[in-house]
């Protein structure tokens, strides 16, 4: 394994001293909340929703998935220690019993510790998503008691092995419980605290007879956060799933977008034929903001890869998504070699940390508006480094 060169090292001094001052600022102000109106304000964005965010604003994908196994309660927690202006919390599934929690996919092998649990080996199976045979274990083949028996395991271990240190540590949250710990990090912070859950694979479930949308929609409505101004951003690859939520809650909505030759999976079921390349002309465009207020395309739309995997020149995409109105968080920016651009790499271990901070400020120059990161304290440090100069 190579030696890492730290955030810290990468960043600089200033950068340090700015990170630590984030970081305290988010405990230290704790005494500056007062009042039950103010906590009332900010259960709803303050009044001015999505303009109340930062420009770049830095989403913590999955929590600060680049330190702890992702979507657990440690991950988003230390999110918003490192300052994260979102958290992604989480890609929402569900579970037999019809409760929502938060996985990056329905299938569990790779994110929990399910396989040693002899008493679920006969849940085991293969199944179909959205057109690929999956073998492992699903969500909604376990009730909600059953999940909560497990524990929350590093994806990617391979990649990220100092996160196997906290394997078995947390357990699986649940939506409900998601939006209950944003209220107290909103308390405890004295600032509002904002999500950013996804509903995950919606027609799959929707034919399974567990449809996403009006349980989100449901537990938004019991908690007072679905408004426009309520500090959660909706969001998912399926654009009928976003076009359902905005007939059932009034909350920021915002379409992913994958490779500009992929087909949303509703598209594939109801026959459309359009790929996302189609949604990222002006008029594909001009017809997402009809019902939604944002795009979160994955970064290679933003500034393709040639086949040496390189940044080539940027394309349109932030300009045609700003005149049509569309506020846009591109995906992921990670700092280990194999997630980053080559001209942007040190070296090939796929553990090693490579210029992450470059990478930030060449995206950050196309005028995207936030982007969703695995290592939300070096996107805080590079967003100031970014705007101060």
């Amino acid at each position: 394994m190579a030696t890492r060169k730290s955030n810290e090292q990468a960043g600089g001094t200033g950068r340090r001293a700015l990170l630590g001052a984030a970081v305290l600022g988010a405990s230290g102000s704790v005494l500056a909340l007062g009042g039950t109106a103010r906590a009332a304000d900010a259960r709803h964005g303050g009044g001015r929703g999505l303009k109340s965010l930062p420009v770049p604003t830095i989403v913590g994908h999955r929590g600060a998935s680049g330190y702890r196994p992702e979507h657990t309660l440690g991950a988003y927690q230390l999110a918003l220690d490192m300052g994260a202006d979102i958290v992604e919390a989480g890609d929402l599934v569900p579970t037999r019993d019809g409760h929502l929690v938060c996985r990056h996919e329905p299938e569990i092998g790779g994110t929990t510790d399910v396989a040693d649990h002899p008493e679920f080996a006969g849940r085991r199976t293969t199944k179909t998503l959205d057109g690929a045979s999956v073998t492992g274990w699903f969500t909604e083949d376990f009730t909600l008691a059953e999940l909560k028996r497990l524990r929350a395991v590093e994806r990617i271990p391979a990649n990220r092995p100092h996160n196997t240190l906290y394997d078995g540590r947390w357990e699986i949250p649940t939506f409900e419980e998601v939006l209950r710990w944003q209220d107290e990090q909103t308390r405890r912070r004295g600032k509002q605290v904002w999500i950013y859950p996804e509903t995950k694979h919606p027609t799959y479930f929707r034919g399974l007879g567990l449809g996403l949308e009006e349980r989100v929609a449901k537990l938004l409505r019991r908690h007072g956060k679905d408004r426009r101004n309520s500090p959660v951003i909706l969001q998912s690859f399926e654009p009928t799933s976003i076009q359902r939520l905005r007939r059932l809650v009034d909350n920021p909505l915002v379409v992913l977008l994958s490779g500009a030759n992929s087909r949303p999976w509703d598209f594939v079921e109801s026959g459309d034929p359009r790929t996302v390349a189609d949604l990222i002309t002006p008029e594909g465009l001009k017809e997402i903001a009809s019902y939604a207020q944002g795009i979160g395309p994955t970064l290679d739309l933003v500034i393709p890869r040639d086949a040496a995997g390189r940044l080539t020149e940027p394309t349109t995409l932030v300009r045609d998504a700003h005149r049509a109105g569309l506020i846009l968080h591109p995906y992921t920016l990670r700092n280990e070699n194999p997630f980053l651009p080559a001209d942007f790499r040190e070296g090939t271990d796929p553990d090693a940390y490579g210029d992450v901070f470059g990478a930030y400020r060449t995206y950050f120059a196309t005028g995207i508006d936030g982007v969703f990161t695995d290592n939300p304290d070096t996107g805080l440090l590079a967003r100031e480094d970014f705007v101060n100069d």
